[in-house]
């Protein structure tokens, strides 16, 4: 396992640096410490030529070019403190009612203005994984407590990127974490229509006018975007009129390690298994995801170029009552953990 660090820009006068691991078989990750974000994935295709399969930028300044911040993907980033939309920004915890920011319509959408996303992270190169790390603080961005946040990306020789969370609040908060990589195993020579998706469930969560959940579980059994047998994407998209934006639910009481879905791609031979602790995934086929947006090489990103698993919480969460573990009570442990292994 080979590992290093490398300056990759300026951001508020920090010095910002970009962590890469890369396994014998030749598949290389970088992370970045501005957002914990994860900017490229390089994985061998059925040929072993080696690509990059995930959406990002080669430099900082990518991720504050005009187009990018306009569209805002949140590529590759990770996301809190509480992913997804959160309806009307506001929730009621504890007999108070705590108001957030409307940054995407009149809801909350993936914890703020200033998320995770947007933070410097502290970092620290291992063996094999990259540990970033964060202070929340009370009130930051109108959620309650203070917050010692961790992520720890891994590498394996199996070919394996683990990402595991850790968390613990010194009040009751919300808490869902995800990672937003965007990925094509195609290597953005085309669309991801071609590719073929399996998802291990037949509920997903009902979503209102807003984009936020309502608390109704939808049985999708024999439906266009039932994918527990595989479909190819394109033809969903087809059936539907519209791409991929579905919150699957799982049955998982417990949030053990479970996979939970499949992406394969026929052309290139490479495929993506997820698997994860967490309840819900958000299967999503970068719909609204603006043309204009290249990496400085070229590589051509935009609509139906990238799909993301993100696995979390319940979306709107703190608004639906008995969604699971979508409050981490003062000095408890947050925890969650999701698999992304990489085939070909």
């Amino acid at each position: 396992m080979n590992t290093n660090k490398a300056d990759f820009g300026v951001f508020k006068d920090e010095k910002i640096e970009i962590y890469t691991i890369k396994n014998s078989n030749g598949v290389e990750v970088k992370v970045t410490n501005y957002g914990a974000t994860v900017t490229s994935i390089v994985v061998p295709n059925s040929k072993g030529e080696l690509e990059n399969i995930a959406c990002g930028f080669d430099t900082l300044d990518g991720y504050f070019g005009k187009e990018y911040v306009e569209n805002s993907p949140y590529f590759g980033s990770t996301v809190g403190r509480y992913c997804s939309q959160i309806k009307d920004a506001k929730f009621t915890l504890n007999g108070k009612e705590f108001q957030l920011a409307p940054n995407c319509g009149d809801n909350n959408l993936h914890g703020g203005v200033v998320g995770f996303d947007k933070r410097v992270w502290n970092a620290q190169l291992l063996d094999s994984s990259i540990k970033m790390s964060l202070l929340s603080k009370d009130l930051e961005e109108g959620y309650p407590g203070n917050v010692e946040v961790s992520v720890l990306f891994t590498l394996t020789e199996d070919n394996e990127l683990r990402i595991d969370y850790s968390a613990t609040p010194d009040q009751d908060t919300p808490l869902a974490l995800t990672n937003h990589t965007y990925f094509n195993l195609d290597a953005f020579s085309g669309t991801v229509e071609n590719h073929i998706a399996q998802v291990n469930t037949l509920q997903r969560q009902a979503m209102d006018d807003t984009g936020a959940g309502t608390g109704e579980i939808v049985n999708v059994e024999g439906k266009a975007d039932d994918l527990t047998a595989g479909k190819r994407i394109g033809d969903v998209h087809t059936a539907m009129g519209d791409g991929f934006e579905h919150f699957y639910v799982f049955d998982n009481a417990d949030f053990n390690l479970q996979e939970v879905a499949k992406i394969k791609s026929e052309n290139s031979g490479r495929s993506l298994t997820v698997s994860s602790t967490e309840p819900c995934m958000l299967l999503y086929t970068g719909k609204y995801t603006s043309d204009e947006i290249k990496r400085e090489n070229g590589e051509q990103y935009g609509k139906f170029r990238g799909f993301c698993c993100e696995t979390h919480r319940y979306q709107n969460g703190p608004n639906i009552a008995n969604s699971p573990k979508t409050i981490t009570k003062a000095g408890e442990e947050f925890k969650s953990t999701t698999i992304f292994k990489f085939g070909w």
